[in-house]
């Protein structure tokens, strides 16, 4: 989970905790006025009466409730520290919000302006292509000829990690909304999707060599400095770096064509690995649970129904927005350069 969202969710538990110290207070204060009522009967029964016994009780009355008044003076200061206290825990919090949000703005703001000059280079190229119809008909005849080497069969490795002392995500949940819309799809039994949960940094290069997959998935934490988050021997989190990712996909087998990071800010893993993959997908900050999900589960359903790369990209951007979830800038599509994510298929159509 990032600073944010932790800055967030303490000030939220401060703000409920001040909540009911407030109240509390109140139903304390609200006892005051019946004190004093009686206090008042006590003291104006004294001054009708003759009575050295009514007096006496009467007196030993006003006692009481003078100590009850002064115990509920005691109470209510004691409530107001805590108030006090949380009040500058709050504002303390509040001010390492604005600093983290502040910060992870100006990674938002650089990791815009590397994609804008991204797609204006891209843009360049494919304007060079267009000028270019020979070499248009060569590229398309090629990949004619590219969907006809298409596997019969692709998998998916989704390789999960929730460490012990990170926050918990629901990856179970990620897993089966994939599954279920790839066994929705068209081509559905053109795609074997394979798990492994607790995943630790060795166990990568192992599953890979095991299930030979066509697409990687990584699904878990990821740092704002280029570390996706596996699991030690004790199960507790274990940083990786970009360069170590990279190292492995360089080494992994051929077959690879698509690396999908559903990490937080993974973007600059994704641009790395299309070195050694067709395409890679990544996240240019902290993305929810829900987003992750549902962004997933499409991108998936529109591989199984044989669409190209980048159409499953935009899908899933639209169903984050037909669900409301305002995240749809958060994904990333990365491919190498002599790549059109528009014609990059992955599943063979029947």
């Amino acid at each position: 989970m990032s600073l944010i969202e932790t800055y967030r969710r303490t000030i939220k538990r401060k703000k409920e905790e001040l909540s009911k110290l407030r109240t509390s207070k109140a139903i304390v204060v609200g006892k005051v006025p019946s004190h004093k009522k009686k206090i008042l009967s006590a003291q104006a029964t004294i001054g009708r009466t003759k009575s050295a016994t009514t007096m006496g009780s009467k007196s030993r009355e006003i006692e009481r409730e003078e100590k009850k008044l002064a115990d509920i003076d005691k109470k209510v200061a004691e409530i107001d520290k805590k108030i006090a206290k949380i009040e500058g825990d709050i504002i303390s919090e509040e001010k390492k919000l604005g600093r983290e949000v502040e910060r992870e703005q100006k990674k938002r703001d650089t990791a815009e302006k590397k994609r804008i000059a991204a797609n204006e280079k891209r843009m360049k190229e494919v304007s060079g292509m267009l000028d270019k119809h020979g070499k248009m008909h060569q590229e398309t005849n090629k990949t004619l000829e590219e969907l006809k080497n298409l596997p019969e069969k692709i998998k998916v490795l989704f390789m999960a990690s929730n460490p012990l002392d990170a926050q918990p995500l629901r990856l179970d949940e990620e897993a089966r909304a994939i599954q279920e819309m790839i066994r929705k799809s068209e081509h559905r039994d053109s795609v074997s999707f394979e798990t492994r949960w607790a995943t630790r940094a060795l166990d990568v290069i192992q599953a890979i060599n095991e299930e030979e997959p066509t697409i990687i998935h990584f699904s878990g934490h990821g740092s704002d400095t280029d570390e996706i988050v596996f699991q030690d021997n004790q199960g507790n989190a274990k940083f990786v770096s970009k360069e170590a990712i990279v190292q492995t996909m360089m080494s992994a087998s051929a077959d690879i064509k698509l690396v999908f990071f559903n990490t937080c800010f993974s973007y600059g893993q994704a641009e790395a690995v299309v070195q050694h993959v067709d395409a890679a997908i990544g996240m240019t900050t902290t993305i929810g649970d829900d987003a992750a999900r549902v962004f997933a589960a499409q991108f998936y359903s529109a591989i199984g129904f044989g669409l190209s790369v980048k159409k499953a990209f935009e899908q899933g951007k639209a169903a984050l927005m037909l669900e409301g979830i305002p995240e749809e800038d958060t994904p990333q599509l990365y491919v190498k350069d002599e790549i059109n994510p528009n014609e990059l298929i992955i599943v063979k159509p029947q």
